[in-house]
């Protein structure tokens, strides 16, 4: 083989691994996100579901998954685990198209307040395929049942135990995890509420932390710097309540300002037990999953189920934590 030949075919070999790499490259940035899949049933499973979450990887919605894989696990049912990494209303709406798209039997979502979304559930709902929502409520859409939380009341619990938590003159903050989501204001409302007729307490300053620990914290910091006669905070998503507890810590300021946190995360617990958390609001994640499931069985069977279900809320303090509680992030 000449020379010139041996350098032709060296550089085609070159030229065709550089192609390969950026295909697998480029391949990869593709999918930000996990969607269904459309899947053959077996005779081992009786329904293919799909629970839509608002983040995979968040938390308090993994208890949610927890719970639903479990009666899914019972009832013969083969579900799937599907939406954004992180909070994004345009991919939680394209796994909703997608799971419709595969013909699943049904879908489990949370309900969002995009104007986009009552339209998307008329169509799938529609098309014959069930939905229903979990942990936050779209009542203008056509769900066909709604199970988890009712935020306004858990807001309005928080607003109580704050009352009943201080003295004197009360200066709080909030930090919510959305100015727009259903289930964020709602809570938000139901605290001012149980606040409006307080003289003592004044609220003096409403932050979004966009469900991110990072932001949170920003807000926090941001919050102290800006009035420092704050001795109360309100964190109206999971991940707000350690990351206001994070920053008051990291002022000193954990034997002054009240924390009242939301869910029972593990680091959240741990904070209630150094003192830093004084209290959260309990929420039901597994039995929203596993309540879910059943219901949707129940709605392709023809029966008649409840247009509303609201799991258990409430208060929790660090006095009402026994040894080994809540080590897995809920009950």
């Amino acid at each position: 083989m000449s020379r010139l030949s041996t350098a032709a075919y060296t550089l085609g070999a070159l030229l065709f691994l550089v192609s390969c790499s950026f295909a697998v490259y480029y391949g990869s940035k593709v999918v930000s996100h996990q969607l269904p899949r459309e899947k053959k049933k077996t005779t081992e499973y009786n329904y293919h579901f799909v629970l839509v979450p608002e983040e995979l990887d968040n938390e308090y919605w993994r208890l949610v998954e927890k719970g639903a894989k479990e009666a899914a696990r019972k009832y013969g049912v083969m579900l799937e685990y599907a939406g954004p990494k992180q909070a994004n209303i345009d991919d939680h709406l394209k796994t909703i198209e997608m799971s419709a798209a595969a013909k699943v039997d049904g879908i489990m979502t949370q309900g969002l307040s995009d104007e986009q979304f009552p339209p998307l559930i008329e169509h799938i709902v529609g098309k014959g395929i069930p939905v229903i929502t979990v942990d936050t409520d779209a009542a203008g859409s056509r769900r066909l049942a709604y199970i988890g939380t009712d935020n306004y009341y858990s807001g309005f619990l928080a607003g109580k135990a704050l009352l009943a938590d201080t003295k004197g003159e009360v200066n709080v903050a909030i930090i919510t995890g959305s100015f727009h989501r259903n289930h964020q204001v709602q809570r938000v409302q139901g605290f001012k509420d149980a606040l409006k007729k307080e003289k003592n307490i004044h609220i003096v300053a409403v932050e979004e932390s966009d469900i991110s620990r990072v932001k949170a914290a920003e807000k926090a910091n941001q919050i102290i710097q800006e009035h420092p006669e704050v001795n109360a905070f309100f964190g109206t998503s999971a991940l707000d309540g350690p990351e206001i507890a994070h920053v008051v810590k990291k002022y000193r300021k954990q034997n002054d300002i009240y924390i009242l946190g939301f869910d029972t995360l593990p680091e959240t617990i741990q904070l209630m037990r150094q003192g830093i958390i004084k209290a959260t609001v309990v929420q039901q994640p597994y039995e929203m999953g596993y309540g879910a499931v059943k219901m949707m069985i129940d709605i392709i069977k023809g029966k008649k189920v409840p247009p509303i279900v609201h799991t258990e809320t409430r208060i929790l303090r660090k006095k009402d934590i026994r040894s080994g509680d809540y080590d897995s992030g809920g009950e």
